[in-house]
């Protein structure tokens, strides 16, 4: 069975990474967090606040369509051309497959936000330039496109002359590349002078916050997948953006009138509250009561992992009683 597992996890990583959609989806994020460095500098308070901001918005975003559109193509599709049958013919359950597709497409959207995190890092390391006559910061623009250049042509080459495919080589080749070039980017300022390791660099509460997002990332993706067991890719797409939407505004909308309304004391118990994932705002106000605690992530990852197998469970139970023949 375990081996069964990691063949429809790995095919269903490779599928998803070769939709033209994921390259597109990718691209357009590496652009959009480079643009909030230049966007950013339109505010007359604290542009750093709003690059940041920008930033991880820009994220949870490229999660939401990665998510919804990835889990259509790997699953909709198949089930639309009849092609899960050849797979539901051999030994393998109907809960074995889609947690076997939640693996791979899992996988995909991990790898894709971890890449686009390290853009958002590196242009959270340039900053917004406060005045025409600012420097660039050489090692991040240096090291940053020359990773993409370099991991594109390497890619060319194996497809050209060894028929490799293109997007899974330069993925393969791009993701340790800019893992060296962020690395290498910490230990220079923007002048090349060798500084503390990190020094210059996001500090942990950032990457706290952003690990909060690639939490409502995780959940968008099993109600992606969940929804796609039933519905096509615009359908699908709309439900994980009232999902996300709903959750993210339920302490607002239901939580404060809690005491007041039997109706919303329901909601709010029942409806995800993803509103303490999105932590910006607190980061913002200096103080200590908001210091993100390494116990406030170890109960949000709990949380989230309980919303992501009562999902998990909704979707098996829908695709078992999905007419695929």
């Amino acid at each position: 069975m375990v081996q069964r597992f990691l063949a429809l996890a790995i095919n269903t990583l490779v599928e998803t990474i070769r939709q033209p959609i994921y390259a597109v989806l990718l691209l357009a994020t590496a652009a959009m967090l480079t643009l909030n460095v230049s966007l950013a500098a339109f505010t007359l308070e604290d542009d750093d606040k709003l690059l940041l901001d920008l930033g991880l918005s820009t994220l949870m975003l490229s999660g939401l369509f990665l998510s919804a559109f990835s889990a259509t193509g790997v699953l909709t599709r198949e089930i639309e051309n009849k092609t899960v049958l050849t797979v539901l013919s051999k030994p393998v359950s109907r809960p074995l497959f889609i947690l076997g597709k939640f693996a791979g497409l899992l996988a995909a959207v991990m790898l894709a936000f971890y890449l686009s995190f390290l853009v958002f890092v590196l242009a959270q390391r340039h900053g917004v330039l406060q005045n025409s006559a600012d420097p660039w910061d050489a090692p991040v623009l240096t090291l940053g496109i020359g990773s993409l250049v370099l991991s594109g042509i390497i890619a060319a080459f194996y497809n050209y002359f060894h028929g490799k495919d293109f997007p899974t080589t330069f993925l393969a080749v791009f993701s340790p590349m800019l893992t060296v070039a962020v690395l290498v980017v910490a230990k220079f300022d923007e002048h090349w002078e060798v500084i503390p390791l990190g020094s210059n660099f996001v500090g942990g509460q950032v990457v706290f916050a952003a690990y909060l997002v690639w939490l409502m990332v995780l959940l968008t993706s099993a109600v992606a997948l969940a929804a796609s067991t039933r519905l096509g890719q615009l359908a699908t797409l709309i439900i994980c953006t009232v999902f996300l939407a709903v959750g993210i505004t339920s302490d607002y909308a239901f939580g404060q009138h809690a005491a007041e309304s039997n109706w919303a004391a329901a909601a709010s118990h029942i409806l995800p509250n993803l509103g303490p994932f999105w932590v910006i705002d607190g980061l913002a106000a200096e103080k200590a009561e908001t210091i993100i605690p390494f116990e406030y992530i170890v109960y949000a990852t709990g949380y989230a992992g309980l919303w992501t197998l009562a999902i998990l469970g909704v979707a098996v139970g829908s695709f078992q009683r999905r007419e695929v023949g």
